[in-house]
């Protein structure tokens, strides 16, 4: 079984205890981060989105030209640029980049957010809307012939792309979205699913219920799950978490206290009402089962602020993280999204570390299953 390594590179350097300084986009940092990733063996980074963050395209694309072999994974959000253009953005990324790129679909799950790029839409039909984008990006991308279309949220006549993607039958497709909604989207349409950083059970539950939904467009086994963690390293285990007590200590000083340089927003503070998004949800009911969940699951800054995004970690040494980690993969997790709370520093230290060891492992795993069976079929 293959195993996918992404990490995370901002536009500047951030995150729930680091104020951010310098300039919103500052391409020194975006050139040391992502060459950091590259030189760490990681597959791909995750180019996030938000209604008031840099444009991600034009960020992929100096990475792009920073590195050799690191892939993108570009955060997109259907309903801002129409599907036709949106497949032959890609496609054009696709072919200048050699394939390295893959876009993460997310629909939406904060109305504020949305609204402020015009989006009035609702939860239900956010997701619908999802679904008919999907489709239609993928018959653009696999037809030779102009197409027209007459759907809900979309209407076009003679479409069509001179560009395919280079990567086939088209570029991968991750989903975000935890609702029964979100999961019947991703059933007919994605690649991989992607689950932020919750127990071994609810993980097992969601792959389980991905993989059903699945199952009626006979693709349950074709999908794959991605699982992202904010990893905390230590020599030693009581090294590991008082470092992680540090980044909280660090985190409540900053709440409150760090406007955003782009929109007046105030970074990663507390929610005031509850998440209306499933996927926040579930992550705090993981942190009410406590501050620690499936021996090393740290779960204090995602109550902190409320679940605003991958905000829970495993804390421990190099080799306990690991094991935790492939735990996961036992119960069908592929990749693994990490990023850290110094992300610079924190990418260098994965790279060291953590996807050696990874990937050592499962491959060890692999082998000794190949050499299983071939021993079942020579005594048979």
């Amino acid at each position: 079984m293959s195993v996918e390594f992404i990490g995370y590179v901002g536009t500047h350097e951030v995150s729930e205890s680091i104020a951010p300084s310098g300039p919103v986009i500052d391409t020194d940092y975006i050139r040391s981060v992502a060459l950091a990733h590259e030189a760490g063996a990681f597959d791909r980074v995750l180019l996030a989105h938000n209604s008031a963050s840099p444009d991600a395209v034009v960020t992929a694309t100096q990475i792009f030209a920073d590195t050799s072999r690191l892939s993108v994974l570009l955060a997109h959000r259907p309903g801002f640029v129409a599907p036709t253009l949106a497949a032959r953005t890609l496609s054009t990324l696709d072919h200048f980049s050699k394939g390295r790129i893959a876009v993460h679909i997310i629909s939406g799950g904060d109305d504020a957010d949305q609204r402020r790029d015009g989006d009035y839409l609702d939860h239900g039909q956010r997701y619908a809307r999802t679904a008919e984008y999907l489709d239609i990006m993928k018959r653009i991308w696999g037809s030779e012939q102009p197409i027209d279309h007459e759907g809900s949220n979309y209407r076009f006549t003679q479409a069509y792309s001179s560009v395919k993607p280079l990567q086939k039958p088209h570029l991968p497709i991750y989903f975000g979205g935890s609702s029964e909604a979100a999961i019947g989207v991703a059933a007919q349409y994605a690649d991989v699913y992607a689950l932020w950083g919750e127990s071994l059970a609810q993980v097992s539950d969601t792959i389980a219920r991905v993989r059903s939904a699945a199952a009626q467009f006979g693709r349950a086994e074709h999908i794959r799950f991605s699982l992202s963690l904010r990893p905390i390293l230590g020599r030693t285990e009581p090294d590991a978490w008082a470092r992680a007590e540090d980044i909280l200590a660090k985190a409540k000083a900053l709440q409150g206290n760090v406007p955003s340089e782009e929109s007046g927003i105030r970074l990663f503070d507390k929610r005031k009402a509850p998440p209306a998004n499933v996927g926040s949800q579930r992550l705090l009911e993981t942190a009410a089962q406590g501050r620690v969940v499936d021996t090393r699951l740290w779960t204090e800054i995602a109550a902190l602020t409320g679940a605003k995004g991958n905000s829970t970690s495993l804390v421990g040494t190099p080799d306990q993280v690991v094991e935790s980690m492939l735990a996961y993969s036992d119960l069908g997790v592929t990749t693994f999204l990490i990023r850290g709370f110094n992300p610079l520093h924190d990418a260098i230290e994965y790279g060291r570390e953590i996807i050696p060891r990874v990937r050592a492992e499962i491959a060890r795993r692999d082998a000794s299953v190949k050499q299983g069976n071939i021993k079942t079929a020579n005594a048979g």
